[in-house]
């Protein structure tokens, strides 16, 4: 196991990597630029996490794929998920590799780009050049970010043209099987002026246990003026799997982003998801609900930063600790000096099952400017013995009992996501999970 910070990769093992799939100079100048700032920034410090000793780097790192699936071998906990009713837009992607992919005859009549990344990459130089970690994330904010550029292996680009509104979802499906094939997954959504998209993805393991293999996801959402994204997913990466997963998102004048996020994973995870409200008028809205067991620890850091006047972020955080579990929130809601007559707001609620598990949730507020408004809610505590001994009364048994507070507990989040997709998958997991 690597801890620590030292990078147990070379430039060699970027250019294999680059060569292999046959990218443009440009991006392997990208990628080497990006491994060397690796090598002299520091790892991420999620407040109140320490995870200095977090394998970040895995066993060893295979510049192939591996073997790849065809469509028809996928198991069926995989493609129960796809969307396959007629005319869909579906994306599967196995273990960086791309396996199944079909674009919806309204997406292809009116322009939309629903690629694999590195097919981007080659193919959309200009569009890749122009957003691709040049607005949302930037390579030199920390260790981990620097990485996944010089490492990035697989992803997907979705480009919504001017004045475009998709009536159906995107959908992407990413399997994670392998422990010498980490997962360095890039998401680039650009919504542009006046457009509309629902974007749905999963982060799926199909084995049990990946001890020792590594995840590290940058996504990032960038809505130009009047465009909005609705942004679902859904993760549930096998115990095993360490996790750095980092979604962004950049709005512009009176553009949306609404985040609807199930963090189901079952290894130690860092989240940390952002949303610029840079544009007068912008809006922001993210809803997340996790359920944590095990021995894992889990830290969700939630910002919404206001820029733009009159913009209005909210965020939303309901999750559950069992058995030993640790789930930390950190929220943050920033107003910046110019965001006159801002709106931010937010609420985070923890619950514990038992005497091991723990939570944590920390709201901030940094306000730089009058004329606005601001506040938050937070709690933590264990489940009601009322609640349960009212349940155990009617002769339901405990464990039935406390599934139905939990339940009970995520229901006010969960009915609040706005896509539909999202919440029926989220139900399923959160059923599987409580058991």
């Amino acid at each position: 196991m690597t801890t620590g910070t030292t990078i147990p990769f070379s430039q060699e093992t970027v250019k294999q990597l680059s060569a292999l799939r046959n990218e443009p100079a440009y991006f392997t100048e990208f990628r080497l630029n990006a491994l060397a700032k690796a090598e002299t920034l520091s790892l991420p410090k999620p407040d109140k996490t320490n995870i200095s000793k977090w394998d970040f780097f895995g066993k060893e790192f295979d510049v192939t794929t591996g073997n790849v699936p065809t469509k028809d071998q996928l198991p069926e906990s995989v493609t129960s998920l796809m969307n396959e009713d007629a005319d869909q837009s579906v994306y599967v992607q196995y273990n960086g590799s791309p396996v199944y992919h079909a674009l919806s005859t309204e997406a292809k009549e009116k322009g939309v780009l629903f690629i694999d990344l590195h097919t981007a990459i080659k193919d959309h130089e200009d569009l890749v050049k122009k957003y691709f970690m040049t607005e949302a994330v930037k390579v030199d904010e920390n260790k981990l970010i620097a990485l996944h550029a010089a490492l990035v292996n697989g992803g997907a680009f979705l480009y919504i043209p001017k004045n475009v509104v998709l009536e159906k979802p995107i959908q992407a499906i990413f399997v994670v099987d392998g422990e010498t094939v980490p997962a360095y997954n890039h998401v680039l959504v650009v919504a542009d002026a006046n457009s509309e998209v629902t974007y749905v993805e999963n982060y799926v393991s199909t084995s049990q246990d990946l001890n020792g293999a590594v995840v590290n996801v940058v996504t990032e959402v960038i809505t130009l003026d009047n465009a909005k994204v609705r942004y679902g997913a859904v993760d549930t990466l096998a115990k095993g799997v360490t996790a750095y997963v980092v979604r962004r998102g950049h709005a512009g004048r009176d553009s949306k982003i609404e985040w609807a996020l199930g963090l189901m994973n079952d290894g130690n995870s860092v989240f940390e998801n952002v949303t610029n409200l840079i544009g007068d008028g912008s809006f922001g809205d993210m809803k997340m609900v996790t359920v944590g067991r095990g021995e894992q620890t889990q830290n969700f850091t939630t910002s919404i930063i206001h820029f733009g006047k009159g913009s209005e972020g909210w965020i939303l955080k309901h999750g559950v600790s069992k058995d030993a579990a640790t789930s930390i929130f950190n929220g943050i809601g920033k107003i910046e000096h110019g965001a006159s007559k801002s709106n931010a707001q937010q609420t985070s609620r923890v619950l514990m099952l038992s005497e091991k598990a723990r939570g944590d949730a920390n709201p901030i507020l940094l306000i730089d400017e009058n004329d606005v408004m601001a506040g938050h809610a937070a709690s933590v505590g264990k489940v009601d013995p009322t609640q349960l001994y009212y349940l155990m009364s009617r002769g339901i048994p405990k464990k039935e009992a406390e599934r139905l507070v939990i339940h009970g507990f995520l229901a006010p989040v969960v009915s609040e996501l706005p896509v539909d997709e999202v919440k029926k998958m989220l139900v399923d997991v959160i059923e599987r999970k409580v058991k």
